[in-house]
């Protein structure tokens, strides 16, 4: 007897909070899902909205990896999608390779959704810029130490060195150590630090603004102690900023594909207070 081929396993970023902020096509993957596991931990479950009637949905909070692997084995062989629902994205400290493992060696093909990260969404809602021109062009994606260890040449401190953006997930219990690092990589006591609490989450997000002195004890005034995103960036305020090196793209002096520089460089730079 010829056994029915299993069906495949979407891992999809839900984004980081509000559900309308999930993919087109993450979206259209629920609206036909058979099954969907979601991270209700931190995921909301509005995500869920759009799944079939017949849906079948679990939440995966209270479950362990080998449990999961085993719901969404056990869904493929019945559906032909099933969606599991990560916060943010899903290759991004999510346990991604951790589940496709069982899955490959079960045999059920697996495919990935891409999600916005809340490093995005809190840049985003703080109205803030990740890179300037001739202010920094490198973000690093980090975090702080903590049960699970950092590989040689990956502390905090030594990140912080480079004085470029630094999103630092998963550590807001952490603060202190976090200036501490930054402090010890030789960012001052004035340098600027924001906090986001639930990016994007609609009536829970916060905004807490401080600086490398001041951020941990703001920040345990606003009781923020879980889903908070820590940027640390030399960009940070440049909103208010009165002088700002403008992108090369857009100069008026710049020629590319699109465009032919309406004005000589050398008109730009004496007419230029």
């Amino acid at each position: 007897m010829v056994q029915p081929k299993p069906g495949c396993v979407w891992f999809v970023g839900a984004g980081p909070g509000d559900p309308d902020l999930i993919t087109v096509k993450g979206r259209g993957l629920i609206e036909r899902a058979g099954a969907i596991l979601f991270a209700g931990s931190l995921v909301s479950e509005a995500a869920t909205r759009w799944a079939p009637a017949d849906c079948v949905i679990v939440d995966s909070k209270d479950m362990t990896l080998e449990d999961m692997s085993a719901w969404l084995i056990t869904q493929a062989a019945r559906c032909e999608t099933v969606v599991r629902l990560q916060t943010g994205d899903p290759g991004l400290y999510g346990a991604l390779i951790e589940l496709v493992q069982p899955l490959d060696a079960a045999g059920v093909p697996v495919q990935v959704v891409p999600g916005v990260s809340s490093a995005m969404a809190s840049a985003a809602a703080a109205v803030e810029s990740l890179t300037l021109p001739e202010v920094t062009q490198t973000v690093i994606l980090t975090r702080m130490e903590g049960r699970t260890p950092m590989p040689e040449g990956e502390s905090l401190q030594e990140l912080a060195a480079h004085h470029s953006t630094l999103c630092i997930f998963l550590s807001i219990t952490l603060l202190g150590k976090v200036t501490a690092a930054l402090s010890a990589a030789g960012w001052s006591r004035d340098a600027p630090v924001v906090v986001v609490h639930k990016a994007s989450w609609p009536g829970e997000e916060k905004i807490v603004r401080g600086t490398v002195a001041t951020i941990q004890a703001l920040c345990r005034e606003a009781k923020l102690v879980s889903q908070s995103m820590i940027i640390a960036s030399p960009t940070l305020g440049a909103r208010h900023w009165t002088t700002l090196a403008k992108s090369k793209l857009y100069d008026a002096s710049f020629t590319h594909r699109f465009r032919q520089a309406s004005v000589p460089a050398s008109q730009l730079t004496l007419d230029t207070p």
